[in-house]
């Protein structure tokens, strides 16, 4: 089928946005690519001290120049289940590398913190930073410059972003992701949600919660709920940086590991020492984004990625921002029911057809550029096949023609939802994005006195001393990322989630984040400008009237123009926010972070400073 008009426009407008940019990107790796691996060049002394420790075979090899040399970057650690599979893969690679005749050398490790110990706490304020931190991280990995591919070995939030800004850096390389699969199925979403509220009511104790936890979290590999982790893994192979179907499949398997031997095989293929040389950034363009971003929407996926994939495009010389994520959404159908827009998680998904199944079903409607490069090849039909073993062998296969359960993934002639349910709010209290995927329409609008904090946990008091059994909506400011780094606020979901159930009218507008586990009660989020850098959202008081409509995409207070902008912004005590779990250290990141349409990075040019809070539209009535 012909490719959508949709697609075609924005893609374009993205190319004429990014003209300049992208061409500085593509002629510094261009540039890059001619120069080689410095290992063919630098003194004897430097060579020497590259391969020190390696095995005697490889030295030989490293020596004499002519096999490439794989750097592996990985976030391996022992705290995210996620990750804790990666302490094996180095050695499959290196081992599956010499089968393919390369080297393969651990290279650098970066760091990664796990959301779902650090939620609601202090540490959180570290989270979003930490993408820029694995970036740099990536980035003085590779900065020896003896290598000739790269493999990624990351999974979680913050991680992959961060591998893949670092990544793009040396974007003459060819790199591929290497996952390590959704940990097995543990309590049903339904019942775990079902006892964080009850816990929230006073229902059960401390003790049932965290059995409920231990169970819903028990072993190796990602969460299985469908949040930003596993987001990350779609969007590996909607860019074509994975392996095909590799993102879904259990870790510590037979085919996990033939994964993983495949991906090094695969990077040894693809370097410039070969002749089917692959560039990452080749494989990352304007095209490659755009087919990120309708996978975002048709899966439901998580609402961090409209920060991520616009710092991540950015570091391709890429320009994109929310109005193309909503163009898109409109057009784009919600093809998938994970939790939380569903009560199936990724292995349900996966079993369904999972990835194969979903980009067939895009390229048939002509919702994703085709014509792609990929890690395996042109094309993004390499990604409608899935992988198994035969006799111990990988290969693969067509995905299936038909969903195996159509509650959890159908076909775009009968989708769940005919647009992706990702919203661009605007208004005269600025521009924020709301996930409607999981919010029953009956929800979406919503017209309440603002009650306003300054921090969450305010918020949480004020629910447990029965202060806030009415209609209202929830405005939680300071929550950016100049302000604090930008948390998630994901602790507040269960508190909002037992209002709406009371049958109040309830809804969240901040400047701050949720999760990828946004779920049920409608949150208006990322509002940009934030409050601490001229937001108007810092001029709401209690009482003021705040209309949110996710269908029109408005977000409103209702205050005089002329009275608004006379308010005196009072801004809170945040030096609490500057100081310990080792947030002194990010006072630089949070000086000169952009906001959250720009991507919240803190590297590369520094905004202009904002002093007092921007104006306001015209639109507000008195």
């Amino acid at each position: 089928m012909a490719t959508h008009d949709a697609l075609i426009r924005v893609t374009e407008r993205i190319r004429e946005r990014s003209a300049t940019s992208r061409a500085d990107y593509l002629r510094h790796r261009r540039a890059a690519a001619e120069a080689g691996a410095t290992r063919h060049q630098i003194s004897c002394t430097n060579l020497a001290h590259a391969f020190a420790a390696s095995e005697p075979d490889d030295k030989d090899s490293l020596r004499g120049a002519q096999w490439p040399n794989l750097a592996i970057v990985s976030a391996y650690n022992d705290m995210l289940s996620a990750h804790q599979p990666l302490e094996r893969f180095p050695e499959l690679i290196k081992q599956a590398a010499r089968k393919a005749g390369a080297v393969a050398q651990f290279a650098g490790g970066v760091p990664a913190m796990c959301d779902g110990v650090t939620q609601g706490q202090s540490g959180m304020e570290l989270s979003l930073f930490s993408r820029d931190v694995i970036a740099m991280a990536t980035a003085v990995s590779l900065s020896h410059n003896v290598f000739d591919g790269v493999l990624c070995l990351g999974v979680c939030d913050k991680i992959v972003p961060g591998l893949l800004i670092g990544a793009l850096q040396f974007g003459h390389l060819p790199t591929i992701f290497v996952p390590g699969g959704p940990m097995t199925s543990g309590l049903s979403n339904p019942e775990k949600s079902r006892i964080r509220q009850l816990y929230t009511e006073g229902k059960v104790s401390r003790a049932e919660l965290l059995d409920a936890e231990m169970k819903s979290y028990h072993g190796p590999g990602t969460c299985t709920f469908y949040g930003t982790a596993n987001s990350n893994q779609m969007l590996m192979e909607m860019m074509g940086l994975h392996l095909p179907g590799a993102a879904f499949v259990n870790p510590n398997t037979p085919l996990r590991d033939a994964l993983t031997a495949a991906a090094a095989q695969r990077c040894a293929a693809i370097t410039a020492l070969g002749d089917q040389y692959i560039p990452m950034h080749e494989v990352i363009d304007e095209r490659a984004i755009v087919n990120g971003i309708v996978g975002l929407l048709a899966t439901g996926g998580s609402t961090n990625h409209t920060i991520h994939l616009v710092a991540v495009a950015g570091a391709a010389g890429i320009v994109i921002d929310w109005s193309d994520f909503d163009e898109l959404s409109a057009v784009v159908p919600l093809l998938a029911r994970v939790y939380p827009n569903g009560s199936a998680d990724v292995n349900h998904f996966h079993a369904a057809g999972g990835m194969g199944f979903l980009v067939r079903e895009l390229l048939q409607a002509g919702l994703v550029h085709p014509d792609v490069n990929t890690v395996m090849g042109p094309g993004l039909e390499h990604y409608t096949r899935e992988p198994f073993l035969k006799d111990g062998e990988l290969i693969w296969r067509a995905a299936p023609d038909l969903s195996r359960d159509t509650e959890v993934l159908r076909g775009t002639a009968e989708p769940f939802s005919r647009d992706g349910g990702l919203r661009l709010l605007s208004g005269n209290l600025g521009r924020g994005v709301i996930k409607v995927s999981a919010v029953k329409p009956e929800h979406r609008k919503v017209s309440a006195p603002a009650v306003v904090f300054d921090d969450q946990n305010d918020l949480l008091t004020a629910f447990k001393n029965g202060e806030l059994n009415r209609d209202f909506v929830a405005v939680v400011r300071f929550q950016g990322p100049r302000a604090n780094g930008m948390p998630e606020l994901h602790k507040l979901t269960p508190a909002l989630g037992v209002l709406q159930d009371q049958g109040h009218h309830v809804a969240l507008v901040t400047d701050g984040r949720m999760s990828g586990a946004s779920g049920k009660v409608p949150a208006a989020i990322h509002l940009t400008p934030e409050c601490l850098g001229g937001g108007p959202l810092a001029r709401v008081r209690n009482g003021d009237m705040i209309h949110l409509d996710a269908e029109r995409g408005r977000l409103d207070v209702d205050v005089a123009a002329s009275d608004f902008l006379q308010r005196e912004v009072a801004i809170p005590e945040l030096t609490q926010n500057a100081w310990g779990m080792g947030r002194e250290l990010f006072a630089s990141f949070r000086a000169v972070a952009t906001g959250a349409e720009q991507g919240a990075v803190s590297f590369g040019p520094a905004p202009e400073p904002t002093g007092a809070p921007v104006g306001v539209e015209s639109t507000v009535t008195s």
